[in-house]
């Protein structure tokens, strides 16, 4: 247990308010006491290889793991369905495109689990010393907006448990909001407390939330099967397709082919966040194999709940639900007594922990570790917890969950972004440098860095192939989003955007890297290395520790020991 000081104490508050005098005495004083200290999480040190001490994720901790990010996603299926899917295709589309999403994650979790290094880290190596900041901006702009989507979804549970404890007094709170804004009073309401929660866990670090990541995967099967089994009496079994009748224009093969590519896009975070979660393992097959037999399965099983349980109770009572919390809502206004009120009250609380713990584990970590990277002078991973709250309002989120289909083209739309970027890894990984990174080398920005400089500290090979990888499903995406003069066939590319980006960017940066090789990927050609040698032989020399000497950062070896442990996370 961690003592904590009582923050009322006297001697803390006079402390607290002889540094704030000081730090407002002049502008440089309070530059200088914004800068982040050389404290746990600073700057550079989340950059480093993971300690050993610190990998203590074993295979069964990754199963437990998974399992509670995966088996929340009730709301994937309906939204298959409101595309045009009838239930049983639902499913198949679901698991054929979490199949695909594990295969790639555990490709992209290899270099994190065999060098410890985060998602930033690791683009340094695959986009360059600068060239990185773009490709973990774009990472920290979906994770922000995911994790305001997050925040929503878990406030509209907080919305079913203040109902099912003060019933109508909760239901009829006065609107005073405008109808133009997509939210109410009470929803508002919701939301704030909900994002109160949110900002109590920007006080941790990641590995002091180990047990709650734990807790939510196993409270998440007895109220997401709970919902199932009633509605599922309640409707007497009979789905059907009640929900089928909408359709995507072009016909079945492309509703599959959407859905597929929204249930790419459902997991573009995850697939994206490998780095960041596959560091802590003890050994890679611990965090590979885990996600192979337990996402698909978990992600498949806890959808179909939510197709059947839905397409059930719209049948049964002639509505057209798409989302978990109006069911709960629906289930109330049809048995409002007090055991069916704690019943639900029971069932939304799950949900709400189940997103907490998901966004926590895949968006606001996330998030802080790449806004730590992108001003590293100011912001650390914590403090960048805090500005994922405060752009977690920003987006307005109520608007991009307003229907089925809103929420299905957002999905297949940002995921593009990303799945060019996971495709450029895997392949200079894999393909181009035979596993090979060379870790003391990370923390040179200087043009003495021979592996990762680049050109102007930019992989401009890997920039080409990512242009070339979303531009072309980008018609579609912006015709999706009200552009004007895009065709059918543009229509048709965003439809399969991600597996798409992912394919075009994946072969044109292996086919550029053969006619024109990086100097890192010719250096490691030229010497002869084998695979993954770096892991036990790091290369080294005079420049790249001198590089690190200038930034303040120690001296770091491939199997992640160093001589300031403490800063690692």
């Amino acid at each position: 247990m961690v003592a904590v000081t009582s923050p009322f104490s006297r001697e803390k508050a006079a402390e607290t308010k002889k540094s704030l005098a000081e730090a407002f005495s002049s502008w440089s004083n309070l530059k200088q006491a914004l800068q982040v200290k050389n404290t746990l999480g600073y700057s550079e040190s989340h950059l480093e290889p993971t300690p050993a001490e610190k990998r203590t994720w074993d295979f069964k901790t990754y199963c437990l793991f998974y399992f509670g990010i995966s088996f929340g996603n009730w709301t994937l299926g309906s939204t298959m369905i409101g595309i045009g899917l009838s239930w049983w295709q639902a499913i198949v589309v679901i698991f054929v495109s979490q199949t695909i999403a594990s295969i790639v994650m555990a490709f992209n979790s290899r270099a994190a689990s065999r060098y410890h290094l985060g998602y930033p880290a690791i683009s340094r190596a695959v986009f360059g010393m600068y060239g990185s900041y773009y490709f973990v901006g774009a990472r920290a702009v979906l994770a922000a907006v995911w994790y305001g989507i997050q925040l929503y979804s878990g406030a509209n549970h907080v919305g079913n448990m203040l109902r099912a404890i003060f019933g109508d007094a909760y239901n009829n709170i006065p609107n005073r909001i405008p109808e133009s804004a997509g939210i109410t009073t009470k929803g508002m309401l919701s939301f704030i407390l909900f994002w109160l929660i949110h900002l109590i866990f920007c006080f941790f670090r990641p590995y002091q939330l180990k047990k709650f990541f734990w807790f939510k995967g196993f409270i998440m099967l007895p109220a997401v099967a709970g919902v199932f089994i009633y509605c599922m009496i309640e409707s007497k079994g009979k789905v059907g397709n009640t929900l089928a009748d909408s359709t995507v224009t072009g016909g079945l093969g492309w509703a599959i082919m959407h859905g597929i590519n929204s249930g790419m896009g459902n997991t573009a975070t995850l697939i994206t966040n490998q780095p960041d979660i596959a560091r802590w393992a003890k050994n890679p097959r611990a965090s590979i194999l885990s996600q192979i037999l337990v996402q698909p399965l978990a992600v498949t099983l806890s959808a179909t709940f939510g197709i059947l349980a839905t397409a059930g109770i719209n049948g049964k009572w002639d509505l057209e639900l798409w989302n978990p919390w109006d069911l709960l809502d629906a289930i109330q206004d049809h048995h409002n007594g007090s055991g069916a009120r704690f019943a639900i009250f029971l069932a939304a609380l799950c949900w709400t922990i189940s997103i907490l713990g998901t966004n926590i584990a895949a968006n606001m970590i996330s998030f802080g570790s790449d806004a730590a990277l992108l001003w590293p002078r100011y912001i650390d991973m914590k403090r960048g917890f805090f500005i994922a709250q405060i752009l977690g309002y920003a987006i307005v989120p109520w608007k991009i969950l307003a229907s089925a289909t809103i929420f299905t083209t957002f999905l297949s739309g940002y995921g593009l972004f990303m799945a060019s970027v996971v495709a450029i890894m895997v392949s200079d990984y894999f393909i181009q440098t035979k596993g090979n990174i060379a870790t003391e080398w990370l923390f040179n920005p200087g043009k003495s860095n021979v592996h990762y400089h680049y050109h102007g500290g930019w992989n401009i090979q890997a920039v080409i192939a990512y242009i070339i990888g979303i531009a072309l499903p980008f018609p579609g995406f912006a015709a999706s989003l009200g552009a004007t003069g895009v065709n059918q066939a543009g229509y048709d590319l965003f439809y399969i955007g991600w597996i798409l980006s992912f394919t075009m960017s994946f072969v044109f940066y292996n086919t550029i890297c053969k006619i024109w090789p990086t100097k890192n990927q010719r250096l490691i050609r030229e010497r002869g290395m084998g695979w993954e040698e770096c892991a036990y032989n790091p290369i080294s020399d005079d420049s790249s520790s001198a590089g690190q000497e200038e930034m303040g950062v120690s001296q770091v070896v491939a199997d992640g020991t160093d001589t300031k442990k403490e800063g690692a996370l």
